[in-house]
């Protein structure tokens, strides 16, 4: 048996502000979606146009309040070609949420609360 990463999924609040995030942040775009038919969730897949992992958005119509992310230990990572453009992008956007200095990393928080690791691209 092998196996290959697929996607990881965030539930979101607001779809069209998570997926705008999404796209105007990290360059993601939707590849798929599901609806259910009676409008009881929607489910969007983002990508990245160079690899086959998905990030999967979640909206659930009757979910009212704030989803619960804990202490923020789990995130997902993007590596990027040009760090120092993308922290002062994201800079400017006021995302970021955690700089270590000492790992030369930063972390941005999407409309949710959710973080995402900023790596620079490793040679």
């Amino acid at each position: 048996m092998k196996f290959e990463f697929y996607h990881y999924n965030f539930n979101v609040m607001n779809l069209e502000k998570s997926m705008a995030f999404y796209k105007e942040n990290l360059g993601l775009n939707e590849v798929r979606r599901h609806e259910a038919e009676d409008g009881s969730f929607i489910i969007v897949y983002l990508g990245d146009e160079a690899t086959q992992f998905y990030l999967e958005l979640t909206w659930l119509r009757d979910w009212e309040k704030p989803y619960n992310l804990g202490d923020n230990e789990v995130h997902l990572a993007f590596k990027v070609d040009d760090y120092e453009k993308a922290y002062e992008f994201h800079k400017k956007q006021g995302c970021i949420c955690y700089e270590n200095n000492a790992m030369g990393i930063y972390f941005i928080s999407d409309p949710d609360g959710y973080w995402l690791e900023v790596v620079p691209s490793r040679r």
